[in-house]
C-alpha cells in the first residue's frame, strides 16, 4: 500500500506524463476525420471531434489547476479519479470510432482503425500506469466497441480480429503493471534519498552548532579558568615578595592564604561542574533510583538555604508534602541545589517558594523566584553551558553558569521532564516531573552499612612525584600505612621490602588512572592483585575529564575518585570501599610473609 507522499507523487506523474496523450488527441483527430470522411456522416465526425477536443481541454486545465492549487482543493485520491473520468470518456470516444471503422467491412479502413487503436492502447501505458484504474479503464473503453462488433460479425476475419485484440490486451495491461512496479520502486527510492538528504541536512547542522556551542564553551571555560590560575600567580608571588624581605608578619599571612583558599574553591568549584557535565555526557554516572520522600529532600533543603535568605533578606518558604517520588536522591538533590542557588542568585527582592503538586501518575517539584526573568527569546539558551544572562561581566560571586547545564544533562539522564515558565521582570518557575511513588514500609528501607575506622595497609600509585607525596603525607596523617610508588613495580618493590621487615598487610589500592608509559589504573590494579594474590578494593583518582576516558574508567567496576579531591571525600571514600561488599572481592586484607 503506497503512503502518502508516494500517492501525491503518482497522481503528479499522472498530470505530467498526461500531456504527451493530450497532444495526441489534439493531433489525431484531425487525419482521422479525414479518413472517416466517408465511412461516417458529416455531423457525426464534427460531433465526436468537438466532443473530443472539449475533453481534452477540460483535462489540461484539471492539469493546471491541479499543479497550482496541489492539495488545497482536495486529496490526492479526488484529483486522480478526475483524471481517470475524463481520461475513460476520451477513450470512449475512440472506442465509438473503432466501432464504426469495423462496421463498414472496408479491409483498409479495418487496418487503419487497428493502427489507430494499437498506437493509442501502447502509447497510454506509460501515461496512465501511475494510476492503474486510469490505464484499465481506458483499454477497456477503447478496445470493447471493437471486440463486440468482431464477436457479433461472422467470418473467419473477424475471429482473427478477436485473437489480435485480446492479446493487445493481455499485453498492454501486462506492461502497464510492470510499469506501475517500476514506478513505485523508482519513487519509493527517491522519498528515501529525499529522507536521507533531509536527515543529512539536520545531522550537518547538528554537527555545526555543536561545534560553534564546543567552541562558546571552550573560549567560556578557558577565560574562566584562567582567572583564578591569574590570580593564584599574583598572590603567590605577592607571598614570595613578602618572604624575601624577611619574615611575613601573621595576619599578613593568614589574609592571604584566606584569598588564596577562596581563589582555590572558586577553581574547584569550576573544575567540579566541568567534572559534573563530562561524566554525564560519557554516561558513567550510575542512576540509583529509590523512594525519595519529598517531606525529608524538602526540610533538607528548606536548612540548607535559610542562612542564603537570611542574608539576602529574602523571604524564603517551602511547602510540605508527604509524596513520594521514584528518582536518584543524591541526583535529585543536587538539580534541586542548583535550581534554588540559581533562583536566589538572581532575586534581590521579594522570595523564593519550593513546594510540589501532584500531576497524575507524576509529581512536578516546582522552585518560584520574584527575580529578574528572562526573556522568552533566551529561555532555550540559558540551559547551556557558560550562558549567564545577567552576569556579562563574568563575576565569580555569580555563579559560572554551569548550574543550569548540569540541570539539563541530568534529568535528561533520570528521564524526569524539565520545564520553564518566566515573565521578564516579574520572576521565573522551573519545575521538574518525576514519577509518584507510595511510600514504603520501615521494612523495605535499606540499613546504612557502617565502615570501619582503623589502620589500614594502603598501596599508593601515582607517576606526579606532588600528587604522591600529598597522598602519602594524608594517609599516614590518619594513621594509615602506605606503600607508594610512581609504579605498580615501584609500589610492590616497596611492600616486598616492608614484608621482610614485619606484617605488611593491604587492604586497599589507591590508584591515578592515566600512568606513565600508557599504563593505566585498571592495569595496575591487576598486577597489584596478581602480586598480592588477593581480589583487594581498590580506588581509581583521575582528573580526566574526556567523556571517552570517563567511561573507560567507570566500566573498570572499581570506586571512581575525581581531582581535585578533597580529604573528607577520599576518607568517605576509603570508608565506603570497605565497608562495600564488592563481588568478586575478598575482606580479608592481603599480606607476604
Amino acid at each position: 500500500m503506497p503512503s502518502t507522499s508516494q500517492r501525491k507523487y503518482f497522481v503528479d506523474l499522472l498530470f505530467r506524463q498526461s500531456y504527451a496523450v493530450l497532444f495526441a488527441n489534439f493531433a489525431i483527430p484531425i487525419p482521422v476525420a479525414y479518413i472517416f470522411r466517408n465511412a461516417v456522416p458529416m455531423s457525426g465526425l464534427v460531433a465526436w471531434g468537438a466532443a473530443m477536443y472539449v475533453l481534452t481541454t477540460c483535462r489540461i486545465l484539471l492539469a493546471q489547476r491541479y499543479f497550482k492549487h496541489g492539495n488545497h482543493l482536495a486529496s490526492p485520491a479526488q484529483w486522480a479519479w478526475r483524471a481517470t473520468v475524463l481520461s475513460w470518456l476520451s477513450s470512449l470516444l475512440w472506442g465509438w470510432l473503432g466501432w464504426k471503422g469495423f462496421a463498414q467491412g472496408d479491409p483498409q479502413l479495418f487496418a487503419f482503425t487497428c493502427i489507430v487503436l494499437t498506437g493509442l492502447v501502447c502509447g497510454a501505458v506509460p501515461s496512465l500506469s501511475a494510476f492503474p484504474p486510469a490505464y484499465a479503464g481506458s483499454l477497456v473503453a477503447m478496445l470493447l466497441p471493437v471486440t463486440l462488433q468482431c464477436l457479433t460479425s461472422e467470418g473467419e476475419v473477424y475471429a482473427i480480429y478477436s485473437f489480435f485484440l485480446a492479446c493487445l490486451a493481455g499485453v498492454n495491461l501486462y506492461y502497464s503493471r510492470v510499469t506501475y512496479r517500476t514506478l513505485c520502486e523508482t519513487v519509493r527510492l527517491r522519498l528515501e534519498n529525499v529522507e536521507l538528504v533531509g536527515r543529512l541536512k539536520e545531522e550537518r547542522d547538528r554537527a555545526q552548532a555543536a561545534d560553534q556551542a564546543k567552541s562558546r564553551f571552550l573560549a567560556a571555560a578557558s577565560h574562566d579558568l584562567r582567572q583564578p590560575i591569574h590570580a593564584l600567580s599574583l598572590f603567590v608571588g605577592t607571598l614570595a615578595a613578602l618572604a624575601d624581605r624577611g619574615d611575613v608578619l601573621a595576619l599578613k599571612a593568614q589574609d592571604i592564604a584566606a584569598r588564596l583558599r577562596m581563589v582555590i574553591g572558586n577553581l574547584g568549584g569550576l573544575l567540579n561542574g566541568l567534572l559534573d557535565i563530562s561524566r554525564l555526557d560519557a554516561g558513567v554516572v550510575t542512576v540509583s533510583r529509590e523512594p525519595v520522600s519529598l517531606s525529608r529532600l524538602f526540610a533538607g533543603l528548606q536548612d540548607e538555604f535559610a542562612g542564603t535568605a537570611q542574608e539576602q533578606n529574602l523571604r524564603w518558604r517551602v511547602l510540605k508534602s508527604k509524596l513520594w517520588v521514584d528518582s536518584d536522591p543524591v541526583l535529585l538533590k543536587r538539580t534541586l541545589d542548583n535550581l534554588l542557588s540559581n533562583a536566589f542568585r538572581y532575586t534581590t527582592k521579594g522570595s523564593v517558594l519550593l513546594g510540589c503538586r501532584r500531576r497524575g501518575h507524576s509529581v512536578e517539584i516546582q522552585v518560584f523566584d520574584s527575580g529578574l526573568g528572562i526573556p522568552a527569546n533566551q529561555q532555550s539558551e540559558i540551559f547551556e553551558e557558560f550562558v549567564q544572562l545577567h552576569n556579562a561581566e563574568r563575576d565569580r560571586t555569580q555563579g559560572l553558569g554551569l548550574g543550569l547545564a548540569i540541570v539539563r544533562h541530568t534529568t535528561r539522564l533520570l528521564d524526569h521532564g524539565v520545564k520553564l515558565i518566566s515573565i521578564e521582570g516579574r520572576g521565573s518557575m522551573f519545575s521538574i516531573t518525576a514519577p509518584a511513588r507510595k511510600a514504603p514500609t520501615e521494612a523495605n528501607t535499606p540499613a546504612q552499612p557502617t565502615a570501619p575506622e582503623r589502620a589500614l595497609g594502603i598501596m599508593i600509585i601515582d607517576d606526579e612525584q606532588d600528587v604522591l607525596d600529598g597522598l602519602c603525607g594524608l594517609l599516614e596523617a590518619w594513621g594509615h600505612k602506605v606503600y607508594a610508588g610512581g609504579s605498580a613495580d615501584d609500589a610492590c618493590r616497596i611492600h616486598a621490602e616492608a614484608a621482610q621487615r614485619g606484617k605488611a598487610s593491604v587492604h586497599l589500592i589507591l590508584t591515578d588512572y592515566r600512568l606513565g608509559a600508557g599504563v593505566t589504573g585498571t592495569e595496575a590494579i591487576r598486577e597489584i592483585r596478581d602480586y598480592l594474590n588477593c581480589a583487594v578494593p581498590a580506588i581509581i583518582v583521575t582528573g580526566d575529564t574526556s567523556p571517552a576516558r570517563l567511561k573507560e574508567a567507570s566500566d573498570s567496576g572499581h570506586r571512581l575518585l575525581h581531582k581535585p579531591v578533597e580529604a573528607h571525600a577520599l576518607r568517605d571514600a576509603i570508608e565506603a570501599s570497605l565497608a562495600t561488599d564488592v563481588p568478586g572481592f575478598r575482606a580479608e586484607p592481603a599480606s607476604l610473609p
